[in-house]
């Protein structure tokens, strides 16, 4: 039995599971609601997560809102240049090399003068945080399933349009309650014609047939969450032949009331099962932990070994779209990680932690 334990900051990861406003810092939605007078609920003053029930109806609600409300402190480039360059530093913080951050910029269109100004704006942002703190960093757009399949599918020509400027795959995200995932079949087509990714939500507020209408729907790579599908083996089965990988947010999945307690996130039944994970945050603003402490929890919780949580980041990069350089730069980090004596990151691993995106 292993009982070394590394420095799980230490070790080299893709983080594919970020949204926009949610990666924000407490400190930072204090300071620009103060700096735009815009007053926050006690649920985003209090310094500690709010607390949070999404599983029914009203409790989706009050999740919304508390992220509306802080959406509504970005206003200027500024507060996004500043939202990215914190994010980028939080995640090189915690051992990731690569960054796919994903937002709804018809979200910020208004306040930054239209959907292409705000997108544009958005990506310079990413590119200068990149180049800043040595973090592979790209975007992911993601349409509202809440919105008519029409806007979805400007979104994606949209994303498409920008796929040379740092764009690499489409998204849908929201109560995946709402609407049917073929309504959006359109736009991810477009999506996938054009050379994204296409890693729609599924498999979170609902169960296993979420996740495979993503697969047959969509025609999904990657599946947001998609943890309920560890209810049906033969799902599971086909998730791991595919190849299709999940990002779990585990922390997120608590919070939201999607299971009671961390040890019941099906992290075991996933990576048994074969089906590749990549661990993510989700909101660290709303559910109070970031990239490292998603690993922790599968250490803690769910007993994974060192070797085990390697094989995890592993699966983070090969699940990534992240040039064939950096992944072999992460990819021989993490090896560096495991092969090193617990207590300190070789210079390769430590490089690798902040591998270019270029």
């Amino acid at each position: 039995m292993e009982h070394v334990h590394r420095d799980l900051t230490t070790l080299p990861k893709a983080h594919l599971h970020l949204h926009f406003t949610g990666s924000m810092r407490p400190s930072t939605l204090l300071e620009l609601a103060d700096k735009y007078g815009v007053h926050l609920p006690d649920a985003l003053r209090g310094g500690t997560p709010p607390k949070l029930r999404a599983t029914d109806e009203r409790g989706w609600f009050r999740f919304q809102r508390l992220y509306d409300i802080a959406r509504s402190c970005l206003r200027e480039p500024e507060d996004i240049r500043r939202l990215v360059r914190e994010a980028a530093e939080e995640d090189v913080r915690d051992g990731s090399g690569w960054l796919e951050i994903q937002v709804d910029p018809t979200s910020y269109a208004p306040l930054l003068g239209g959907l292409i100004p705000a997108l544009e704006i958005i990506l310079d942002a990413v590119d200068a945080a990149s180049r800043e703190t040595g973090l592979g960093m790209r975007v992911l757009v993601a349409a509202n399933r809440m919105k008519h399949p029409l806007e979805a599918r400007t979104l994606a020509r949209l994303a498409v349009r920008y796929a040379d400027r740092g764009v690499v795959g489409f998204g849908l995200s929201n109560d995946e309650r709402r609407g049917m995932a073929r309504d959006f079949d359109r736009a991810f087509a477009i999506a996938r014609d054009g050379g994204l990714l296409a890693a729609p939500h599924g498999g979170e507020l609902t169960g296993p047939a979420s996740v495979r209408d993503c697969l047959d729907d969509l025609r999904a790579a990657r599946v947001g969450h998609g943890v309920r599908a560890a209810e049906d083996p033969r799902l599971l089965r086909r998730l791991a032949e595919r190849g299709v990988t999940c990002e779990v947010c585990p922390s997120s999945n608590v919070a939201l009331g999607v299971y009671e307690k961390p040890q019941d996130v099906p992290l075991r039944t996933l990576f048994e099962a074969g089906v590749p994970m990549a661990l993510g945050a989700d909101d660290p603003l709303l559910f109070g932990s970031r990239l490292a402490a998603q690993y922790e929890i599968a250490r803690e919780h769910h007993g994974f070994t060192d070797a085990e949580l390697a094989e995890l980041a592993r699966q983070s990069v090969r699940g990534s779209a992240a040039p064939e350089d950096v992944r072999r730069k992460l990819l021989a980090g993490i090896d560096d990680w495991l092969a090193a004596p617990a207590g300190g990151a070789t210079g390769t691993q430590a490089e690798a932690s902040v591998a270019a995106g270029g």
